[in-house]
């Protein structure tokens, strides 16, 4: 059984890493553009409309697995300003003060992190590409040097 399930962990991790970016992004675009039952921010409005911009891009490259780690700590740290300049003066848990879901936002984003993108991330696909070296020169690197 933890065969499988240790299998299935890139599979898991990268499911995670498109589901809270793809929702950390409409989180974000309902700010702006006032989309999903949102309402509009005005542009340029502190901290709000920066928060959105944030909100929309770095969860567009979470979700998409582009710039993954980069990406999620911008996202983390924006979480955490959210949490600590606005949710917890009012309170102390997040209970009581309305910020639990910067505070999950925060964690999951920091989990990503660690982790890294998991499986089916553009990343990885680009990284593959770049990794991979055209047959003209792994034939030159091994034929010799000099021709008899």
């Amino acid at each position: 059984m933890l065969i499988r399930l240790n299998a299935a962990q890139p599979y898991a991790l990268g499911l995670f890493r498109f589901v809270i970016g793809l929702i950390f992004a409409i989180h974000g675009a309902s700010s702006l553009f006032g989309v999903f039952n949102g309402r509009d921010t005005e542009v340029g409005a502190w901290p709000g409309w920066y928060a959105a911009l944030i909100q929309l891009v770095c969860g567009t490259f979470v979700a998409l697995g582009l710039g993954t780690r980069i990406a999620a700590f911008l996202a983390s740290g924006s979480m955490a300003y959210a949490y600590f300049v606005v949710h917890q003066p009012e309170a102390l848990t997040p209970v009581e003060n309305g910020g639990e879901t910067s505070a999950i936002f925060c964690w999951a984003f920091l989990l990503l992190v660690f982790t890294g993108p998991g499986a089916l991330a553009l990343d990885r696909l680009f990284k593959e590409r770049n990794t991979q070296a055209p047959a003209d020169e792994t034939r030159r690197e091994q034929s010799p040097a000099v021709s008899v």
